[in-house]
């Protein structure tokens, strides 16, 4: 399938697939281990099949999409957004960081932001020290989700609750977006959707998504039903169990990490 260039800058890049449907998917670029190339943009099909358009936004560098091109890139989504009647988005680290920033541009209803950060800027996030060299040259109000994000905003914030960082960061977006509520989905780690992609659950979050008002006590109830055959939920409850001196049930989680047999073999 292949897409349009919305916007086509030195720095981000955003691509547009079925342009002509009347709703709007729109995800984001996550943080990569390796930045300074742009990737081939593909359509998510769990959506374009489902009769939404689909706009993928990426950034060259791990920047948060904060940047020179920051403000044309707004410009741009928000001319695009008015011709749809509903725009929903999922991202993951910097990319749900990515979605709350333009979700006002966007007009966006419902979100699913997996482990987003609300900023890397360390006046703002002092607990948070994981993206400190990126946050060098961050600019805090430009980046500010409370001037830049719709207040009526939707959804869900997924995180694991031993992840003390994202956990943090969820009842940030939470206290800015009151319209989000926190999914505490133990096990997966950063993040947090690890479990239900070895489930095979995943699908079902993007159906939910795609269907209407994200429920998050449906995406509990895929993530308990996941967690039962995913080794990265027993892996990481065991190491959670070791830190709490709990070595018989840390190693029943090992044992059992060994046992089960994933639905999908992904991470």
């Amino acid at each position: 399938m292949r897409g349009e260039r919305l916007f086509d800058g030195a720095l981000l890049r955003a691509d547009l697939f079925k342009p002509d449907r009347k709703r709007l998917f729109v995800s984001f670029r996550q943080r990569v281990g390796a930045p300074g190339s742009f990737e081939l943009a593909r359509p998510v099909r769990a959506f374009t099949a489902r009769g939404y358009a689909h706009l993928h936004i990426q950034s060259l560098w791990n920047d948060w999409f904060v940047n020179a091109e920051t403000v044309a890139l707004e410009a741009a989504v928000r001319a695009l957004s008015g011709r749809f009647r509903r725009v929903v988005s999922m991202g993951f680290s910097m990319g749900g960081y990515g979605a709350l920033r333009f979700s006002g541009a966007l007009g966006m209803s419902q979100v699913i932001a997996v482990a987003p950060q609300v900023s890397i800027a360390p006046e703002v996030v002092p607990f948070d020290r994981r993206y400190r060299e990126e946050a060098r040259g961050f600019d805090p109000a430009l980046g500010d989700l409370a001037a830049h994000g719709a207040p009526g905003l939707r959804g869900l914030v997924l995180c694991d609750p031993f992840v003390a960082n994202d956990l943090a960061h969820a009842r940030m977006a939470q206290a800015l977006f009151p319209g989000l509520r926190i999914c505490r989905l133990a096990g997966g780690g950063h993040p947090p959707t690890r479990v239900l992609r070895q489930g095979g659950a995943f699908p079902a979050m993007q159906a939910e998504l795609a269907q209407g008002e994200v429920r998050p006590e449906a995406v509990i109830a895929l993530h308990r039903e996941a967690r039962r055959v995913s080794p990265s939920y027993h892996v990481h409850m065991g190491r959670v169990a070791a830190r709490h001196g709990r070595e018989a049930l840390a190693g029943r989680f090992a044992a059992r990490a060994g046992e089960v047999i994933p639905v999908v073999d992904k991470g």
